[in-house]
């Protein structure tokens, strides 16, 4: 039996650019960080004593004998791709809810086929474990997803990444002084707006969009060189990361009618009467989570105030995806 477990994430700057519509013509950028709520997937062979050959349980409970059978397109098409042919049991645990915009969806691919992987006494490079997810997404699934949510959980940590040219992905660390960064995630908020979407729906229309949105998303490529210049100058107040978060904010909601709408656009405009700096919808929009920048004494203030929204306190992480748990198991 395998246990992965396999961190969620929060995009700061440069979401959008990450699609390959994008950066295979003009490169892209992104800085975000995982943070420290997980999905847990446990898979083990199946026993060869029951009626059906594959077991799963996540949101459905899902019985088949053959993997073209299965429902769940992250689990089919990873069997297919990693060409397990025994019968396998998987079950599904997420701190967080899903398609709520912090990565879930590419979180499980990822954490799925690590587990895969250790099922067959592997350990692959965090790059190629999420290279493997971007694969399993784009081209087998077919799903509008762009690059930095597999990355993101399979290397984990505080990142600027980027996408294009030679190499298709490219992992460079923030480094900052501990007391900085600790500062920074003391001003950042998370609130549960109450509900979710699919963000392969809002990426389609984003992606179909994408030669018209050249000046946008070059803009918001930019931010990801700025907000990193911003934490590294230790004379430079972070409130100017927060600054910039509501000035990309401003461009992102404008790529398409799907990313917001007026129940969103109510709660940022009271986070920021409250004493917010700025902040941003996560993921591709229309629900889901959505972060503030705000100064710690003004903490409490945009806490009340959003009072009917779910605060979700979490910390940065930096392990990515992790077997935490690995005991073989075979029956033939």
């Amino acid at each position: 039996m395998i246990i992965s477990r396999t961190p969620f994430r929060i995009s700061f700057f440069g979401g959008g650019t990450d699609y390959p519509a994008w950066y295979e013509k003009n490169g892209g950028a992104v800085l975000s960080t995982t943070i420290d709520k997980y999905c847990y997937i446990t898979t083990r062979y199946f026993p060869p004593f029951f009626k059906h050959k594959h077991h799963l349980r996540w949101r459905l409970h899902e019985e088949a004998n053959e993997v073209n059978a299965i429902q769940h397109p992250s689990v089919r098409e990873s069997l297919r791709f990693l060409n397990i042919e025994k019968g396998i049991e998987m079950m599904y645990a997420g701190d967080l809810p899903s398609m709520s915009g912090v990565g879930s969806s590419s979180a499980f691919t990822v954490g799925f086929l690590n587990s895969l992987y250790a099922l067959q006494g592997k350990m692959v490079p965090k790059k190629q474990l999420a290279l493997d997810a971007i694969h399993v997404e784009q081209k087998l699934i077919g799903e509008h997803v762009g690059s930095q949510d597999q990355t993101a959980a399979a290397f984990g940590g505080f990142n600027r990444i980027d996408f294009g040219g030679i190499e298709p992905i490219r992992v460079s660390p923030i480094i900052i002084p501990p007391a900085r960064l600790q500062l920074l995630q003391d001003q950042l908020m998370l609130f549960f707006t109450g509900f979710s979407r699919n963000a392969s729906e809002i990426a389609a229309e984003q992606i179909k969009k994408t030669p018209e949105r050249h000046n946008e998303l070059t803009a918001m490529r930019s931010m990801v060189d700025k907000a990193v210049s911003i934490l590294s100058d230790d004379t430079v107040s972070l409130n100017e990361f927060g600054k910039l978060l509501d000035e990309s904010w401003k461009i992102k909601r404008g790529l398409t009618s799907l990313i917001s709408n007026d129940h969103i656009d109510a709660i940022y405009a009271r986070a920021l009467n409250a004493g917010a700096v700025g902040g941003k919808l996560c993921g591709a929009g229309g629900g889901g989570f959505i972060l503030f920048f705000v100064p710690v004494e003004k903490k409490q203030q945009v806490k009340e105030e959003l009072k009917d929204l779910l605060h979700v306190p979490f910390t940065f992480e930096n392990q990515g995806s992790q077997i935490v748990f690995n005991s073989p198991q075979d029956f033939v």
